[in-house]
C-alpha cells in the first residue's frame, strides 16, 4: 500500500514511512517488483524530506545557534585551525604502515 508523499508534512511521517518501506523490502516474501516500486517511494519520501528542510522556519534560539557554530567554522579556518574533520598525520601514517605490512 504506497502512501502518498503531498500528503506527508511532518519529518516523522517521512522516517516512520521509510523504516516501514526498509522492514518490507527486507522480507524474502517481497517480489522484486514491489522492492522497485517501494524504492521510488522512498526516493520521492527523501524529496520531501529536502524540501521540508529547506523551508524549514528556526526558532531565533535555533538561528543564533546554527549561526554561532558557522562564524566558530569560519573564524577557524582564518586563524589557520587544521580541519578537524581529517585524521591527524600521525594515525594516518600508522594506519597506512598497517596496510604496507
Amino acid at each position: 500500500m504506497a502512501v502518498e508523499t503531498k500528503n506527508i508534512r511532518h519529518f516523522e511521517d517521512i522516517t516512520e514511512r521509510l523504516d516501514e518501506i526498509i522492514s518490507t523490502v527486507r522480507s524474502k516474501d517481497t517480489s522484486l517488483e514491489r522492492s522497485l516500486d517501494l524504492f521510488d517511494e522512498a526516493i520521492e519520501l527523501g524529496s520531501k524530506a529536502v524540501e521540508l528542510v529547506d523551508t524549514m522556519e528556526f526558532s531565533p534560539a535555533e538561528e543564533a545557534r546554527l549561526n554561532g557554530e558557522q562564524a566558530a567554522d569560519e573564524n577557524a579556518e582564518a586563524a589557520g585551525a587544521p580541519d578537524t574533520g581529517a585524521p591527524d598525520a600521525p594515525a594516518a601514517q600508522d594506519q597506512a604502515a598497517e596496510n604496507n605490512a
